[in-house]
């Protein structure tokens, strides 16, 4: 049976609502920042669903989703399965993966298990955390580095993991993409590249004029790149000011992502992007996040 789409639209919003938030807790973070947060809501879901009493409460409202509706795990099945389906074309490669690593003989209640498998599609590997916490560690980055074509070889870092440990929730996110309009490698040049308001670096910036969904309101440029096959594009967000990303930051709200891809016109746009690579490694529990927290009690 098919979701409604206004469950979708509604778990799309939810997940906006938390990318948000949670960018707003990191962005104060010295240097670049990368994250995905479809990733984090999808692992954080995983958990909602074994969660009771006053932990579902409080992660219901972080994750920015009415605990009275009942689709949410089936929305996010849908949501899933319309991702995966961009890859069909053959044009691009887009793999979203789950998978749930509880304790050897650990009594989890069979409905939660069985609800995950359904609607996140999450294997379930059981490995001994308690006597082989090294190669149940092990296991899970070596399950990563495959699902991710090679690209996290170290998803668990040596001593995240101990005997206590009963269970962990694994989500991965793999896309590879060429642009549906190319850059011509010939016009790529040096150009300075302003790292804050203060400091700029000499990079190498890809350029070329084409025809392009943009738009320039509130102080900011949008401008949408699709990939081959047009199923996925990136969105790029800038300040119209030189200098003006804290005044983006304070912009930055749902309403206003809306307002921004809503005003989109296609238009010729001389399009200048930075050849660049980002890694980035964070910790959650590190983050400040006053609305959650997780008393081990009201998980299943």
């Amino acid at each position: 049976m098919r979701l409604d789409e206004a469950a979708l639209a509604r778990l799309v919003d939810a997940n906006t609502e938390f990318a948000i938030d949670l960018y707003r807790q990191l962005s104060p973070t010295a240097g670049n920042l990368f994250f995905s947060p479809f990733s984090l809501s999808s692992a954080l879901a995983m958990t909602y669903a074994g969660a009771r009493q006053n932990t579902a409460r409080q992660m219901a409202q972080v994750l920015h989703i009415d605990p009275r509706r009942l689709e949410l795990h089936a929305a996010f099945a849908q949501l899933q399965a319309s991702l995966a389906a961009a890859q069909e074309s053959g044009q691009v490669q887009l793999v979203l993966a789950n998978s749930l690593w509880p304790q050897i003989g650990y009594p989890f209640r069979p409905e939660f298990l069985a609800l995950l498998q359904k609607s996140y599609g999450a294997p379930i590997t059981p490995v001994d955390f308690e006597h082989a916490t090294e190669a149940a560690r092990q296991a899970i980055n070596a399950w990563a580095e495959a699902h991710t074509a090679g690209k996290i070889t170290e998803l668990l870092q040596p001593g995240i993991l101990d005997d206590l440990t009963r269970l962990v929730l694994v989500n991965a996110i793999y896309f590879k993409g060429d642009w549906a309009s190319q850059f011509d490698p010939r016009r790529t040049q040096d150009a300075p590249f302003w790292l804050t308001a203060s400091d700029s670096i000499t990079a190498l910036l890809m350029q070329q004029m084409g025809r392009f969904w943009y738009a320039e309101v509130d102080g900011v440029q949008a401008l949408q790149l699709p990939y081959a096959g047009d199923a996925v594009s990136m969105i790029v967000f800038l300040p119209a000011k030189e200098k003006g990303l804290a005044a983006f930051d304070a912009a930055f709200t749902v309403e206003r992502l809306k307002r921004w891809t809503a005003d989109m016109e296609e238009r010729e746009v001389m399009v200048l992007l930075p050849q660049f690579k980002l890694a980035c490694s964070l910790r959650l529990d590190a983050v400040s996040y006053t609305h959650l927290t997780l008393p081990t009690s009201d998980l299943v």
